[in-house]
């Protein structure tokens, strides 16, 4: 069958996307080509670390040209409560990845998806996701103040091989370490800078554990222990108590349980109260 001239421009979009592979502007113009097909609103590329904070490739400029402090707040910690972090750092795959498969069963009613998801993206989220080894992940993420269409997602899975293929191609060119870590890496082959820039005392963030038991010290609360600690964060994540118990494989009476205790320990009544504790700066400051 002869091919039209949509199918034609579409060749000529994936060839200087394929020409554009070592520029800065790369992680643009794949977005560009992606938008010919399919409406979305935001964007951004960046590569998932279990236990740290994402490293930032390429994000879509704020209209009015500012700093998106939503953002600056998700690197800072929220990320933690992403249901797509949490998803790779657990269940590292390649291809598209949607929100509605990642997604906790209680998700649309956390304080994450009300302050963060809902302001920031609005409506609907996915990824395409490029696992480089257990710990990392290199996304490219899609974000839109609609849901996507049956349609939108099989465009999505259709794109998905060059998309992919595009991603393994680009890692050369991308800084897989952290910032603070570069000048003391420079001249090491890529895994050994790796290593040491994720073991270095600067490290951009902790665990979340590690975070939990700091804000805790800091505001005299009592320290939770570790099942109580992994309890909040899937809470706050937006699993059920049924979920949690199943995720941990305990019963849901032991979940219910540790939520009492964790209430007491933290002298906090609701989830918006432990959500403000541990990721709100203002929450933490006024503890």
């Amino acid at each position: 069958m002869e091919p039209d001239w949509q199918d034609r421009a579409f060749h000529h979009h994936i060839a200087t996307l394929i020409d554009a592979l070592d520029g800065p502007d790369f992680w643009t113009r794949m977005t560009r080509v992606i938008e010919r097909f399919i409406a979305f609103d935001n964007w951004v590329a960046l590569v998932f670390i279990r236990d740290r904070a994402p490293l930032v490739c390429a994000e879509s400029p704020m209209p009015d040209g500012t700093v998106d402090l939503l953002f600056r707040a998700y690197l800072e910690g929220m990320y933690q409560l992403d249901p797509f972090y949490i998803n790779a750092c657990e269940r590292p795959r390649a291809g598209l990845v949607t929100l509605a498969e990642v997604a906790p069963d209680n998700f649309r009613m956390t304080d994450y998806y009300q302050r963060y998801f809902k302001s920031n993206i609005i409506g609907d989220e996915v990824q395409f996701n490029h696992p480089l080894d257990a710990r990392r992940t290199l996304i490219i993420s899609l974000g839109a103040k609609h849901h996507y269409t049956e349609r939108d997602i099989a465009m999505f899975a259709m794109f998905a091989p060059w998309v992919m293929a595009l991603l393994r191609q680009r890692l050369p060119y991308e800084p897989l370490t952290a910032p603070q870590a570069a000048e003391a890496d420079a001249g090491m082959p890529q895994s050994e800078a790796v290593a040491a820039s994720e073991a270095a005392p600067g490290a951009r963030d902790v665990d979340y554990a590690s975070r939990f038991e700091a804000v805790a010290r800091q505001s005299g609360r009592t320290a939770l222990t570790a099942r109580e600690i992994e309890v909040v964060r899937q809470s706050l994540s937006g699993f059920s108590t049924r979920a949690i118990a199943e995720r941990l494989q305990i019963s849901f009476e032991t979940v219910r349980a540790h939520k009492k205790h964790i209430y007491a320990k933290l002298g906090v009544s609701s989830q918006s109260e432990l959500f403000a504790l541990f990721y709100e700066q203002n929450g933490r400051e006024g503890a």
